[in-house]
């Protein structure tokens, strides 16, 4: 109710937003209590990352494979954004960027389940973009890894794609460590 008047929008909308943050795995209901974003956990992020590293790296493979010009040039003008947002350290921009730069790889695969479930797997590692990205150099890094996996990608060099985003994903793993 506070948050349908709070937003002047319908209850039934809001409990559809809360059903859909639920099914995402971003919001709890507490019976009798409301509803409460669900807290990070050390353990859920690490899972997210295995998965991630088992799909992104196929993704990559599949993206190496079959890139036409227009995904290449889309990855190019992905990463310029890149850079310059984190020189700038506007991060929910670089945020934004690395969330399209995975899209656009899972892309590739033109499997919807596949884009589907790593879409979700980002949208709930969000929240640690914001933790992982405490240092400037890490933005620096990402947008170095970043490069890689297009150099392998337009090199159409499956196996150092699957090594970058490999690398990529591992050093993601690392940070997020590092910072909790």
């Amino acid at each position: 109710a506070v948050l349908s008047a709070e937003l002047d929008i319908g209850r039934t909308r809001v409990r559809q937003a809360i059903d859909r943050l639920m099914g995402d795995g971003l919001v709890e209901v507490m019976p009798r209590k409301g509803s409460i974003v669900k807290p990070v956990s050390i353990d859920e992020i690490m899972c997210i990352i295995d998965v991630r590293l088992l799909n992104e790296t196929h993704c990559a493979r599949v993206a190496a494979s079959t890139a036409g010009t227009a995904l290449q040039a889309q990855l190019k003008q992905n990463v310029a954004g890149m850079w310059k947002a984190a020189k700038a350290r506007q991060i929910e921009t670089a945020a934004a960027l690395d969330q399209e730069f995975h899209t656009l790889i899972s892309g590739a695969t033109r499997n919807l389940v596949l884009i589907d479930i790593l879409r979700n797997l980002h949208e709930r590692s969000t929240r640690m973009w914001f933790i992982s990205l405490r240092a400037n150099e890490q933005h620096l890094r990402v947008c170095d890894e970043h490069e890689a996996i297009i150099a392998s990608i337009l090199k159409r060099d499956p196996d150092k794609a699957e090594a970058a985003m490999r690398q990529h994903i591992e050093s993601y793993r690392s940070n997020v460590a590092r910072q909790l």
